[in-house]
This record gives structure tokens, sequence and C-alpha cells, in this order.
């Protein structure tokens, strides 16, 4: 698992998804996609490995399939 992916193109990635992202006063964001809704540190550097297995799952839970919803 690569842990040298930027927040700033996770973030883009999760609006263009359609994602809701609201930042609180301490340092996290709230994401809410497709009725799901997570919390997660707004890193500002890489994202360490265990916010990345988050989003995965949290992505998976959401019915997002990186494969048909985002192809690269």
């Amino acid at each position: 698992m690569s842990s040298n992916i930027d927040p700033k193109i996770v973030k883009s990635m999760l609006e263009e998804l359609g994602a809701e992202i609201t930042h609180t006063r301490h340092n996290h964001l709230v994401v809410t996609l497709n009725g799901c809704t997570h919390g997660f540190h707004d890193a500002h550097h890489s994202l360490p490995k265990d916010e990345i297995a988050a989003m995965r799952k949290f992505l998976t839970d959401a019915g997002i399939d990186p494969a048909r919803d985002y192809p690269l």
C-alpha cells in the first residue's frame, strides 16, 4: 500500500465523486458520500497507511467501485 498519497488529490477525488467535506476546528474532515459519513484527520503531508485503509473502507461502504466510478 502506497504511503505517498497527496491529501489534496484525495480531497479533489472525493469532491468529484460528489462528497460533502466539512472541516472541523480540531483539524479533522467530516466526509459524507452516498449517505455514509466518516471523520478523517486533515493531513497536510502524505496520508498515513491507516488513513488510506480507512478511506478504502469508507469508499467501499459508500458503494464506490474505483474501477467503475473513478477509472484512471
